[in-house]
C-alpha cells in the first residue's frame, strides 16, 4: 500500500517541514555569495509577501557571460479594502524609490507591489512598510490574501460598513506564526522545541491560494465572481447594511493545453448576516483546507474542490463547520465591472476622484509625472487613498476646498483626465509580464497600451470610440488580469503571440470563450475589425460587445466551468 504522505505535491512537504514558515530564509538573507534565496525557501517567501524574479530582459546575456540572473524580488503590501492613509501612501512611495525600481505598481487585488528590490534590501523594505501600520504578511502563499472590497466609489456608509468589515475578516484570516516578525521586525526567537499554533489554517496552510472580497451592487468593481469566496451587499429599507449573499468557487487561473483546468464562476450558495460573515469565512477556509487537494496544485484551488464534489455538498459541509444554515439569497443586479473615473459627490456631500493609472504603474515621465503629482496630493494630507480593483487610484473623502487644492496638483502636472482617455482604454487593465515575472510567456503591462492604441483607431473609424469594451491583457493563463473575464482577453501563449478570449459579460457574470488561437498582433486587429463593423451596425440600443457577440452567434456562451473548453472557437 502507497503512502498518502508520498503522493502530496513537494510544495505540501516544503510547507510541513518548514516550522511554520521559516525555513531557512534568515540564513538566506545572510548569504552574500548570492542574491537568490535557496529554491525551498522561495516557496516559503510568498506567505512573507515577496516573489523571487530575474530580469529577463537582461537573462540571455548574463547566461552568455557566465554569470547568474540578475535577481531580484517583488514584494507585496497588503491593503485590505485598498484603504490607506495619505501617510502610508507617502510610505510607499519612499520605499519605492529608496529600495525599489522608484515606481509604484497598484495591483487587481487592491494592494501595493514594488519591483526590483534586491536580497540585502528585502529587511529593510518590509521593516518600512511595517513602520507605516501595513504588512507583506499573506500578501501571497496558500493563504487568504488581500480582501477586496468594492471602492466605487467609497461613497456611501454602507461602503463604509463593508469596507470594515473586510479589514476585521483579513485580520481574523491572517497567520498566526510567529517567523514573520522573527525574520522581518527581529522578534523574539521561538526555540527549536517550541511549536506555533494556526488554529484556522493548521501545520500545512491551504492547499493553494484563496482570494475573497465584498461588493457593493449594482457596481461589481470586484469582479466578484472570480473568487474563492465572495460577499454581495445587501442593504435594507433604511440604506443600511443588512446582509450578504454568499458566493463560492470563483477562480481565473488556467494552463494551456491542459483541459481539466479552467476558469470558473463562483455559485451564490445562500445569505448570511453581518454578524455571521466572519464565521462563514473561518468555515469555507477551513473546508477547503481540509478537502482541497494537496497532490496537484494545478488542481487545488476551492473551484475544484466544489466542482469535483458539487456545490449542494459543499453547503451542506460548510454549514455542518459553521452551525446555523444560510438564508436564501436575494437577486441582485450588476451593472459593470469598471471604476467611475473623474469627481463624484458621495451621500455625505463629500468628494471623491478616481484617477486612471494604466495597468496600476505609477511612475513620473516627460509631461506625464503620475508617481509626483500623488505624492504631493498626499502631503497634503487631505482624506484617504483607496486602490481599486481595477489597477487605479480614488483620493476619497474631500470638502470642496480639499477638491480644489487636488485639482491644482492634477493640473500642475498635466494628469491625463477622464475625458481624454478612449472607453477601451478605461476599461483596460494588464498584469505585470516581462520582464519580471517567471510565468509570462508574452508581454503584457509593456504592450496593452501600443495595442488599445491600434485598437482605438479603428473603433473610431466604426462611430464606436465611446462603446465601452472591457480589454484585458495578461502574460500567462494564471489570470492575474482576470482576462477571462474580459468581454476581449488576450492571454500570452509565446512572445508576440495570444490567445483571443471573446464574449465576457459587460457585468462580469459571464466568461469568455476562446475564439482564435496563438496569433500576433496583425491577426488580433484582423479579427476584431470586422467584428466591431458588425457590432456598429447591428447591435440593439445599448448592448454591450459581448453580449452582441454572443447574441448574434459569433461565440457561444460558456454555462459552467468545464464548458470554457468544451468545443473551442467559434459558434457553427
Amino acid at each position: 500500500m502507497s503512502d498518502p504522505d508520498q503522493q502530496l505535491s513537494p510544495v505540501e512537504h516544503i510547507k510541513r517541514a518548514s516550522r511554520h514558515l521559516r525555513g531557512t530564509i534568515e540564513q538566506g538573507l545572510a548569504d552574500r555569495l548570492t542574491g537568490a534565496l535557496a529554491p525551498d525557501d522561495t516557496q516559503l517567501s510568498k506567505f512573507h509577501g515577496f516573489y523571487q524574479q530575474d530580469d529577463r530582459d537582461l537573462r540571455s546575456e548574463r547566461q552568455k557571460q557566465k554569470l547568474e540572473p540578475a535577481w531580484s524580488f517583488m514584494i507585496r503590501a497588503r491593503v485590505p479594502a485598498g484603504r490607506c492613509t495619505p501617510a502610508q501612501w507617502l510610505a510607499m512611495d519612499a520605499i519605492a524609490r529608496t529600495h525599489a525600481n522608484g515606481t509604484l505598481r497598484l495591483t487587481t487585488r487592491q494592494a501595493f507591489q514594488l519591483h526590483g528590490v534586491i536580497k540585502r534590501g528585502l529587511r529593510p523594505t518590509i521593516r518600512a512598510i511595517n513602520d507605516s501600520l501595513l504588512d507583506t504578511l499573506a500578501a501571497c502563499g496558500d493563504v487568504n490574501r488581500n480582501v477586496m472590497a468594492s471602492v466605487n466609489p467609497w461613497r456611501s456608509a454602507l461602503h463604509a460598513q463593508v469596507a470594515e468589515l473586510a479589514d476585521a475578516v483579513s485580520a481574523h484570516l491572517s497567520p498566526q506564526t510567529g517567523a514573520y516578525h522573527e525574520i522581518w521586525l527581529d522578534g523574539e526567537k521561538l526555540a527549536a522545541d517550541a511549536v506555533d499554533v494556526e488554529p484556522i489554517y493548521g501545520d500545512t496552510y491551504l492547499p493553494r491560494k484563496f482570494k475573497m472580497g465584498f461588493v457593493v451592487p449594482p457596481d461589481n468593481d470586484i469582479d466578484v465572481f472570480s473568487q474563492d469566496l465572495g460577499f454581495v451587499a445587501i442593504a435594507g429599507e433604511d440604506g443600511a447594511l443588512a446582509g450578504f449573499n454568499v458566493i463560492v468557487g470563483g477562480g481565473m487561473g488556467t494552463t494551456h493545453g491542459e483541459p481539466d483546468t479552467f476558469p470558473r464562476l463562483g455559485d451564490v450558495i445562500g445569505r448570511c448576516r453581518p454578524d455571521q460573515v466572519l464565521a462563514v469565512s473561518e468555515g469555507v477556509v477551513k473546508v477547503q483546507r481540509d478537502f482541497g487537494d494537496r497532490t496537484n496544485r494545478k488542481h487545488a484551488r476551492m473551484k475544484y474542490t466544489i466542482e469535483d464534489r458539487g456545490v449542494e455538498w459543499f453547503v451542506q459541509t460548510l454549514q455542518a463547520y459553521i452551525g446555523f444554515e444560510l438564508e436564501a439569497a436575494i437577486p441582485v443586479r450588476f451593472i459593470g465591472t469598471g471604476d467611475r473615473l473623474g469627481w463624484v459627490q458621495g451621500d455625505d456631500g463629500r468628494w471623491h476622484y478616481t484617477q486612471f493609472i494604466e495597468n496600476g504603474r505609477l511612475a513620473d515621465r516627460d509631461g506625464h509625472t503620475l508617481l509626483s503629482a500623488f505624492r504631493e496630493i498626499a502631503e497634503l494630507g487631505h482624506g484617504q487613498f483607496v486602490l481599486t480593483p481595477n489597477q487605479n487610484v480614488t483620493v476619497s473623502a474631500l470638502d470642496d476646498t480639499q477638491r480644489a487644492d487636488v485639482e491644482a496638483v492634477l493640473e500642475r502636472h498635466g494628469i491625463t483626465r477622464k475625458g481624454t482617455l478612449s472607453a477601451l482604454r478605461r476599461n483596460s487593465m494588464a498584469c505585470v509580464g516581462f520582464p519580471t515575472c517567471a510565468l509570462s510567456m508574452a508581454e503584457s503591462e509593456r504592450y496593452l497600451p501600443d495595442l488599445v492604441t491600434r485598437l482605438e483607431q479603428i473603433l473610431d473609424a466604426h462611430g464606436l470610440a465611446e462603446a465601452p469594451i472591457v480589454i484585458r491583457m495578461t502574460g500567462c493563463p494564471n489570470g492575474c488580469a482576470r482576462p477571462f473575464l474580459a468581454e476581449i482577453g488576450l492571454v500570452g501563449k509565446a512572445p508576440g503571440r495570444y490567445n483571443l478570449y471573446l464574449g465576457a459579460g459587460f457585468d462580469g457574470a459571464r466568461l469568455n470563450r476562446l475564439y482564435r488561437e496563438n496569433i500576433d498582433e496583425d491577426t488580433i486587429v484582423a479579427e476584431l475589425d470586422p467584428l466591431f463593423a458588425r457590432y456598429a451596425a447591428e447591435r440593439e440600443g445599448d448592448e454591450y460587445f459581448g453580449d452582441f457577440l454572443v447574441r448574434s452567434g459569433v461565440i457561444r456562451a460558456v454555462t459552467s466551468g468545464p464548458d470554457f473548453r468544451a468545443d473551442e472557437g467559434r459558434a457553427a
